[in-house]
């Protein structure tokens, strides 16, 4: 320890001060009793997810249609937000929703008017909604 160094609290540097809580064990059983047993550890998309997401993204960005992308990660949700010019909102948002799982599903997409424009348990069909083609009208 050097000479400036010193053990003591100082107005600069408090004391260190230990405060008793609740462990992640106890929160859990307190989160059991209402039927929430969240942990604290993000909700992510796993590889094969990701890689859906990534096949869709790059098909657009080929297409011109999208050319930025932000991943969100929270404790109740994942968030894969497409965009066309990075200092814009996001033109559709890909949710996954475990808290959802079991009643509508935990995926979502949500268009930037807050419209869900799909909802469902497997991802792949969810965002079949934004990978549809053109189609072709009047040909006789």
């Amino acid at each position: 320890m050097a000479e400036s160094e010193t053990t003591e609290p100082s107005p600069s540097r408090p004391a260190l001060v230990v405060v008793a809580g609740a462990g992640r064990a106890q929160r859990g059983e307190q989160n059991r009793g209402r039927g929430e047993a969240r942990s604290s550890a993000p909700v992510s998309f796993d590889r094969r997810e990701l890689n859906m997401l990534f096949n869709l993204y790059g098909a657009k960005v080929a297409a011109g249609e999208w050319r930025d992308y932000a991943l969100d990660f929270t404790p109740a949700k994942a968030v894969f937000s497409v965009f066309r010019r990075s200092s814009e909102a996001p033109l559709y948002r890909i949710e996954k929703n475990p808290e959802l799982a079991r009643r509508q599903g935990a995926y979502a997409v949500i268009a930037a008017t807050g419209l869900v424009m799909r909802r469902g348990h497997d991802l792949a069909r969810v965002i079949r909604v934004l990978d549809r083609g053109l189609k072709l009208v009047g040909a006789e």
